[in-house]
């Protein structure tokens, strides 16, 4: 996965229902190449459901999301490929140490030029803690690693689900810090209702408009 790739996440008529009722409905919108984007919303109004439709988790009740790369369109069942996602509801594996849980990930998504298991510890701050099982590991550490994670990987797209949920103000620093550092070029979606997660974002949608 390489950066310059102009990758769009096109909009038309979206809309999720949870049995009848529309969680929100007619959006028409365009996440661009290398914007930054806040998705805000009371708790419980829709934001991470929209992420989900966003990422491919989840099929749209209606409308279509077409996914670009430059002229080139994307499967919806390929988008994993572009994209990192940390979000309060994936999990760790907890029986893996910190390295068996950075190898396992990388598995699946090509490190960022420059990057490799030592780096990411490093930006943990977890070189002493390697091989200690993340089930020992606080909450906030699951957070910072989840984060971490997320952007040390090569992808074009960048997607955080309340990223400072179990932060402490020092954590919340580390997280501003690796937006400044890892987010430029990329196309970041942030769905959050506390103003310091993105106050970076140069574009916003509110749930509430769809309702």
């Amino acid at each position: 996965m390489v950066h310059g790739q102009k990758m769009q996440i096109s909009l038309q008529n979206i809309g999720r229902r949870f049995n009848r009722e529309w969680i929100f409905r007619g959006i028409d919108y365009t996440f661009d190449e290398t914007g930054s984007y806040a998705v805000l919303g009371a708790n419980g109004s829709g934001k991470s459901t929209l992420l989900q439709v966003l990422n491919g988790s989840l099929v749209p009740s209606a409308g279509t999301i077409k996914y670009t790369n430059g002229t080139v369109n994307i499967d919806p069942g390929d988008i994993f490929n572009y994209l990192s996602l940390a979000a309060p509801y994936l999990e760790v594996i907890e029986d893996f140490t910190l390295n068996e849980m950075i190898d396992f990930h990388f598995r699946f998504k090509p490190y960022r030029q420059g990057m490799d298991k030592e780096a990411v510890a490093g930006i943990l701050n977890l070189q002493g803690s390697r091989n200690k099982a993340i089930r020992y590991f606080s909450s906030g550490m699951k957070q910072r690693l989840k984060l971490a994670l997320a952007f040390c990987a090569d992808t074009p797209i960048l997607m955080l689900d309340e990223p400072t949920a179990n932060l402490d103000n020092q954590g919340i620093d580390w997280y501003l810090g690796l937006i400044e550092q890892y987010s430029a070029g990329r196309l970041t979606i942030i769905c959050s209702n506390q103003q310091h997660e993105y106050s970076f974002c140069a574009n916003t949608l509110n749930i509430a408009d769809y309702k």
